[in-house]
């Protein structure tokens, strides 16, 4: 996943969308595009695709969803936020800055995961997050790995001004850390893992020290969905199928878990190694929990209040109750007169139930 923060640019390396950018009109329709980016919790999505999985569960309601990989994770939302997809993976923080914050009507359909020590700050030749002050440090602006360092150096009792941030892309974040001139990287994996296998390289800090709070999902637009439900059902079908077959030990979990490691740039091992660092919802009942927990409606107004503070959260928010934002109990934290992020487990509750 890619992470960073900027004022006004979305991301020097992205098509950056105007704010009132607007999704293709909702409407029934038969044909849907979803797509998703290089992360260890949005691996499924491509073995979904590769396998027929997907496929399957589209037939079964008399439709297609085509998935597509798009190697740069902001330019997937950008496309997403202009219309050119139904859906694709990204995680909370980003969905309220780009498609949300844009005026996109969002609902999290599959809340798959949340890092838990995925995301990290990695130190060229130093030991201790104390010695990023100073350097140059270089990060997907606008995305979670700003959050998560603004998060890290809570911890220190420093701040942003007191380095430098180094707007980079994600698809050259391993390059850019050979070079002499990198001494500070915040990313996620796969990225993470193999910047860290580095001799010189520490991390000094991941997201293990914030649980909860990167939370990795599909995003659909919330017309499209309301007007078509046999497109929610068959996404929700279709990844919870390969949830229980990829967390088997059986033949097939293995074989799907090496596939998704490879695809990825790793084995087996190293594929685990992140999955151990992520807390997956490999059943639909852990995910509607997680979803409906009290803690998601403080985690989000912490998101908000990060966003607003660096300007990010939507053209000329006055505050960080901008965006309504609803939860499954039916509350909203901001402004109700513009909900444009909706957390609603209805579809994963479905697969709970043995409905779809």
């Amino acid at each position: 996943m890619i992470r960073t923060l900027a004022k006004s640019v979305f991301l020097a390396a992205a098509v950056t969308l105007p704010l009132s950018a607007s999704p293709a009109l909702a409407e029934v329709k038969t044909d849907f595009k979803v797509c998703w980016s290089i992360y260890v919790g949005w691996m499924p999505w491509g073995y979904l695709s590769d396998s027929g999985i997907m496929k399957k569960w589209a037939d079964k309601y008399d439709i297609s969803v085509e998935i597509i990989q798009i190697n740069d994770y902001v330019e997937s939302i950008n496309q997403y936020t202009a219309g050119e997809y139904d859906g694709c993976s990204m995680t909370n923080m980003d969905a309220l800055s780009v498609p949300a914050g844009g005026g996109v009507d969002t609902t999290a359909l599959i809340v798959g995961d949340y890092s838990n020590g995925n995301d990290g700050v990695i130190l060229k030749d130093k030991t201790s997050l104390e010695d990023i002050a100073g350097q140059n440090v270089n990060l997907v602006e606008l995305s979670v790995s700003h959050y998560l360092l603004a998060r890290a150096l809570d911890t220190v009792e420093l701040s942003e001004r007191d380095l430098t941030v180094v707007n980079t892309s994600d698809a050259d974040m391993i390059a850019a850390y050979t070079t002499p001139d990198v001494t500070a990287v915040v990313t996620w994996n796969p990225l993470l893992s193999e910047i860290e296998a580095e001799e010189n390289a520490t991390k000094v800090f991941d997201s293990s020290g914030i649980p909860g709070e990167i939370i990795d999902i599909m995003m659909v637009n919330t017309e499209t969905l309301a007007d078509n439900p046999a497109f929610g059902k068959a996404l929700v079908g279709a990844w919870y199928e390969l949830m229980g077959i990829m967390s088997s030990d059986t033949e097939e979990g293995i074989a799907a878990r090496t596939a998704m490691a490879e695809a990825s740039g790793t084995d087996l091992a190293g594929y685990d190694a992140q999955l151990a660092s992520t807390e997956m919802f490999f059943t639909p009942a852990d995910a509607v929990a997680f979803t409906q927990s009290p803690e998601l409606p403080k985690t989000m107004q912490f998101v908000a209040e990060f966003l607003f503070d660096k300007g990010i959260l939507g053209e000329g928010a006055p505050s960080p109750e901008f965006v309504g934002i609803s939860f499954p109990d039916g509350s909203v934290y901001g402004d109700e007169s513009n909900v444009k992020l909706r957390f609603d487990p209805t579809y994963m509750r479905m697969a709970a139930d043995g409905a779809l």
